[in-house]
């Protein structure tokens, strides 16, 4: 790996932004001098792709975004050689990085290139940092957007989406699995109605350009949603989407109710479409994908089978297998990919950890075509073999971990690893269909 000898120094930045050396500009992105790695970068994608390893060891990388001129910057989750955000640069267009500086007082998960300006998310802030197209570090401090938003023990990262009309989206997780009196703990029932609503549990939206907005300047978009880090607007239908994190530990709470393989499989993790108002039911409720509905949830004295009030809630488009932990949501616009991808979502897992004593599951890439804004078929496993190993049982032994997903000015899809902090950029080399 050529980033093993970076050319620039690295720029580390605290309170205030370090002077960093003059870095060449970025050239410009081709697939005639890219070099995709003999094994994928340790990978398995279809056939006609490939990839590239952009760069190894950034960081606990998480979400990434690409500007148009191909630098990239990735968040991290946490501090690595002084910052909190990792700025990548291929100056001489082999598609690996030569250049990587880092910069930011905060760690986080969110980020995304919006109208001139990088906008960030540390776990109770979105934050953002003008752009100059020149600089590959912006030079001034960042700008708060939105602050002081609930500080959370368990799903605290802030991940977030744009629409066409200027608002910002935000994801607030819910801290808890399923609203218990005492969380976590066996036979402990549900609170109704669950208090963490009123500032958890959905999503908010706020104006994208205003500064210094709190959570009370927002609007609850949509409320019912356990944690849906995966979140994107898709501009081809202009409606905003998410996948949830379904809630853990049906045997373990409930092990009269549920067996060990159905707490494995179960809930299903759910693809929702969101509109202003909606609510998809969490705690209350949760989706088995195996009886294809949304079934009450035991803390509210279900059993597994009955729907009792969860026909009210809306329902998902689709549902994947339990504990895949999805955790970046991209419509691809692009033209490079073949005709079959254009309007389809990618979707990267992270992979489970509450499936054992069975095999850990997900660590993948999958795509799902789309027609008219919804499902056109079932999903595909696009990119797989991060994790490694047959059989996982600890996420810990995971040799990658798919975090971000962001598409490239050239179509290319570009994917984060949180265990090696390893990027790819994944190219079609196999002709146009």
């Amino acid at each position: 790996m050529k980033t093993a000898s970076i050319v620039a120094a690295i720029a580390l930045a605290s309170s205030a932004f370090a002077a960093t050396a003059a870095v060449p500009p970025p050239a410009a992105i081709s697939h005639f001098h890219a070099q995709c790695a003999p094994d994928n970068g340790g990978i398995h994608l279809p056939e006609g792709f490939c990839a590239i390893v952009v760069a190894d060891g950034v960081g606990g990388a998480r979400h990434l975004t690409v500007n148009t001129n191909g630098d990239i910057y990735v968040a991290l989750s946490r501090e690595h050689n002084g910052g909190g955000i990792a700025a990548l640069r291929d100056t001489d267009g082999d598609g690996e990085a030569d250049v990587i500086q880092y910069f930011g007082d905060h760690t986080g998960t969110g980020i995304r290139i919006h109208k001139g300006y990088l906008y960030f998310a540390p776990d109770r802030s979105v934050l953002r940092y003008p752009l100059k197209q020149s600089e590959l570090v912006p030079k001034s401090q960042p700008q708060k957007v939105v602050e002081n938003l609930p500080e959370q023990h368990e799903h605290s990262a802030k991940t977030f989406a744009f629409d066409e009309s200027g608002h910002l989206y935000v994801n607030i997780g819910a801290p808890s699995n399923a609203c218990q009196k005492q969380d976590r703990a066996p036979h402990s029932p549900g609170i109704k109605p669950c208090p963490l609503l009123k500032q958890h549990g959905g999503i908010w939206r706020f104006q994208a350009d205003k500064l210094n907005q709190t959570q009370s300047d927002g609007m609850r978009f949509a409320t019912g949603i356990r944690n849906a880090v995966a979140i994107s607007w898709n501009p081809l239908v202009n409606h905003l989407y998410v996948v949830q994190m379904g809630r853990d530990q049906l045997h373990d709470l409930w092990p009269k109710q549920f067996t060990v393989d159905q707490s494995a499989e179960l809930p299903g993790e759910e693809f929702f479409e969101v509109n202003k108002g909606d609510n998809f039911g969490w705690p209350y409720c949760y989706y088995d994908q195996i009886q294809g509905k949304k079934v009450h949830a035991p803390e509210y004295g279900g059993d597994g089978k009955d729907v009792g009030p969860c026909a009210k809630y809306k329902q998902p488009i689709m549902a994947f297998p339990g504990h895949w932990a999805p955790e970046a949501l991209l419509f691809y616009t692009g033209d490079e990919y073949p005709q079959r991808y254009h309007g389809g979502a990618f979707i990267a897992f992270h992979g489970s950890w509450n499936r054992a004593p069975r095999p850990q599951e997900g660590y993948n890439v999958v795509f799902v075509p789309f027609k008219n804004g919804k499902p056109a078929g079932k999903y595909q496993i696009f990119a797989s073999g991060f994790k490694g190993t047959e059989t996982l049982n600890s996420p810990d032994h995971a040799t990658y971990r798919p975090v971000g997903l962001a598409q490239g000015p050239d179509g290319s899809l570009y994917v984060s690893d949180s265990q090696q902090g390893r990027i790819w950029r994944i190219i079609y080399v196999g002709g146009h269909d």
